[in-house]
């Protein structure tokens, strides 16, 4: 069998070879690509080129940036690379009579990064290169062979949320990185899916974090009494109004009686005995009913896997979070059987799924 397997390595040609070679290549250096976008974020240079009004040449981005001129040449190679992931592109500028230059602009990918979008991902982007999130993908292979719940517990010594709750800039920076993530998607969902909060009178955001979400519902939705339930080391120090509070709390031994439960991609982050109890707990929350005998609901924000078979553009993406969930956390990302299985073994009888920004779906599950 050896013998056969080299048989046909031998008799690949060399473009074939020089092809496998590339494809090798290629992911071993996929984190180029990863890093220098983390670069360009934290260098500001989105900012520097959005506020440049114009096509910036290089000359002009080396002088905004202050970097010395003596790095131009790595600049450039830095912006190549980012022209050629489409986080830029390029355009011609007049600044001779005689003569052209090229200069950078934005992409609609690099105006989601810039610090002043409402809607900027850019602390998403420093957050998942940080060393602390970086670090566990090292020890992948030696968490396989081994008894660790995860890389990140392999890692740190210490489950991500245990970590968290004891590193406060670590807490910190992942919060923002989650808001940025949660103001993205609530933009859609407070517009395209209004009919979802209507004839609610309170909602509770279970692993709400800083409340982003929250705010947003309420700030749409005045008459509807919204609260971030989460655990004290989050809501500890953030203070709410009339139309929103924090409660401090664990969502796996009770959870506030609220009309609807709101679950932002939380689920994803356990695995399906935990998830289990956890919507149990959501259940037992909103079925006290009404005055009417009307019970409320489960909102669920949070990604349903697509049939492998089919090869979307969003594919790549959903098997990234597939591994990103099991390094970071005992969680999984599920396709619709596996959300299904899941209501059902919790007591609820239906649901119904939404999809939002094609690799998210917004899932209203009834008891």
């Amino acid at each position: 069998m050896v013998r056969k397997s080299m048989d046909l390595i031998e008799k690949e040609s060399g473009e074939e070879l020089f092809h496998a070679q590339a494809h090798i290549w290629n992911h071993i250096f996929g984190f180029i690509n990863s890093y220098s976008l983390g670069c360009a974020v934290q260098l500001g240079i989105p900012d520097i080129v959005h506020n440049h009004h114009q096509p910036i040449t290089l000359s002009e981005l080396v002088m905004k940036l202050a970097i010395p001129k003596t790095k131009t040449a790595c600049l450039f190679c830095l912006m190549r690379l980012l022209v050629h992931s489409c986080f830029f592109a390029t355009r011609e500028v007049c600044k001779y009579q005689e003569e052209e230059e090229e200069g950078y602009v934005l992409t609609p990918s690099s105006r989601l990064l810039l610090k002043d979008n409402s809607k900027s991902l850019s602390p998403f982007v420093l957050a998942m290169l940080d060393p602390i999130l970086v670090t566990p993908w090292n020890f992948l292979g030696a968490w396989f062979q081994g008894d660790g719940l995860n890389p990140f517990e392999t890692a740190h010594g210490r489950k991500l949320w245990e970590y968290a709750g004891e590193d406060i800039e670590f807490n910190k920076f992942f919060n923002e990185a989650m808001a940025s993530d949660a103001r993205l998607v609530m933009s859609v969902v407070v517009t395209e899916c209004k009919v979802v909060f209507e004839g609610l009178k309170s909602l509770i955001d279970v692993g709400g974090g800083t409340g982003i979400v929250a705010k947003t519902i309420a700030e749409t939705f005045p008459s509807l009494k919204c609260s971030v339930f989460d655990l004290p080391h989050v809501v500890s120090t953030l203070e709410g109004n009339e139309n929103l509070n924090y409660i401090a709390g664990d969502m796996f031994e009770s959870i506030p009686h609220a009309d609807a439960v709101l679950l932002k991609w939380i689920l994803h982050d356990w695995n399906d005995e935990q998830c289990i109890k956890m919507l149990k707990g959501c259940k037992e929350a909103i079925s006290r009913g009404d005055m009417k005998g009307n019970s409320g609901k489960v909102i669920i924000i949070d990604m349903v896997v697509e049939d492998r078979k089919v090869k979307h553009k969003s594919t790549e993406t959903q098997l990234f979070f597939e591994m990103l969930m099991m390094t970071m956390n005992d969680g999984k990302e599920r396709t619709e059987k596996e959300w299904e299985k899941l209501f059902l073994e919790s007591g609820f009888t239906r649901y119904k799924i939404t999809p939002l920004l094609g690799l998210k779906s917004l899932i209203e599950v009834y008891p």
